[in-house]
């Protein structure tokens, strides 16, 4: 699944060819795809239809397109496989859920193709709400549960790792949680973790302020590190919106490593089971204290 430097390396694409771009045409090719969306498929292309973005804007894993003169947005989750493409007005792509035709003052005729395999990724119109924290700032009602993540200029540092410590379960779950900070997936804990030499099955109530703080430096620093490369690519399913794969999956220590030798201390990394999917870690730099 996509995580915050996927997300963001497709966000910061499609941000310059969608600010002042309007809505010329919609065409839905499965509804499914707009499984998030309030109402039919009709109702998303006629309230879409001529409108026309202010930007691109995100927390966490999800993004969104705010429209001009209205207290929407079009709201786009990427879910296991989806992908936003930029094209020309005669580019198809295969496996298209949604296509938005749009005209742009400066850059002209563009197709915006939304490409799903695994059709768990989706589209939406929602309306936008105040943040408790920062009232200028609006998000979607479907985004207003998710906490900010790490890179976000307004991310408390002090507020999480208090409620870290209140917690009260295993580390790596808690990174995981939404609620308490977002856009940390599978990989990037693992990689934070090995980073900052902390188990990933670590009690929360047990780590003092000064590990937790170094975990959440190393979580920054693994972000902006994906982020400058681009994200993380194993196959075709995650790429830019010109269709480009990342490259971070070479700089990995930890995730998908097992076997192979702990870069800091050369024992094996190992992988074992956690919520329906795999922790990598190294036994020896990685203890539980």
């Amino acid at each position: 699944m996509p995580e915050l430097p996927e997300v963001e390396v497709v966000r910061a694409g499609l941000e310059p060819a969608v600010t002042g771009a309007r809505v010329a045409s919609i065409t839905v090719f499965d509804e499914r795809s707009l499984r998030r969306h309030d109402g039919p498929s009709e109702d998303f292309v006629q309230r879409l239809t001529d409108a026309a973005f202010v930007g691109a804007s995100r927390r966490g894993k999800y993004m969104w397109l705010p429209i001009v003169d209205s207290a929407e947005a079009l709201v786009v989750h990427l879910g296991m496989s989806g992908q936003v493409l930029l094209r020309d007005r005669f580019t198809d792509d295969r496996l298209t859920r949604i296509r938005l035709e749009l005209v742009h003052p400066s850059h002209g005729d563009l197709r915006l193709n939304f490409v799903d395999q695994r059709i768990f990724g989706s589209m939406a119109l929602d309306s936008l709400v105040a943040t408790p924290d920062v009232a200028s700032e609006r998000v979607p009602t479907q985004v207003s549960h998710i906490a900010r993540d790490p890179l976000d200029p307004h991310f408390d540092d002090a507020l999480f790792l208090r409620r870290l410590v209140a917690r009260r379960t295993g580390i790596k779950r808690a990174l995981l949680d939404q609620s308490l900070v977002s856009g940390i997936g599978n990989i990037y804990a693992d990689e934070a973790l090995w980073a900052a030499q902390v188990h990933y099955d670590q009690p929360t109530d047990r780590m003092s302020r000064a590990r937790a703080t170094r975990l959440l430096a190393e979580v920054r620093a693994v972000l902006i590190k994906a982020l400058a490369e681009g994200g993380t690519s194993f196959d075709a399913q995650y790429v830019n919106v010109n269709g480009a794969s990342g490259y971070f999956s070479h700089s990995l220590n930890a995730y998908g490593q097992q076997g192979k030798p702990c870069p800091r201390c050369g024992r094996p990394i190992v992988r074992e089971q956690f919520m329906n999917r795999g922790s990598h870690f190294c036994r020896f730099c990685q203890r539980v204290r």
